[in-house]
């Protein structure tokens, strides 16, 4: 009973921690800088966009080679953040209308 205490706190501590190193993870840089790392640098070509808010778009980019994605926001100042990313990109066509 005892270690099953100590690992139910042990959860409760340390999830904070996660969701802050989750956070970190977010990289943000010049949205044309950014442009270029994801199109020259990575070979990523982007899939799609859309809009957020007034101020605020994402997008999806695929790397061609691999199936990595990376959706990126793109803010009206000029900055643009990957907030996510993972691998295995399955895309789908669209029916026609």
């Amino acid at each position: 009973m005892a270690k099953f205490f100590a690992l139910a706190i042990s959860c409760i501590l340390f999830s904070p921690a996660m969701s802050w190193a989750q956070v970190a993870d977010v990289s943000c840089d010049d949205s044309e800088r950014l442009t270029q790392t994801l199109t020259i640098v990575m070979g990523a070509k982007r899939h799609g966009i859309g809009l957020r808010d007034p101020d605020t778009t994402l997008e999806v980019w695929v790397t061609q080679t691999n199936g990595d994605w990376m959706i990126v926001q793109n803010y009206a100042n000029g900055t643009s953040c990957i907030v996510a990313m993972g691998e295995h990109w399955e895309g789908t066509k669209a029916n026609p209308a």
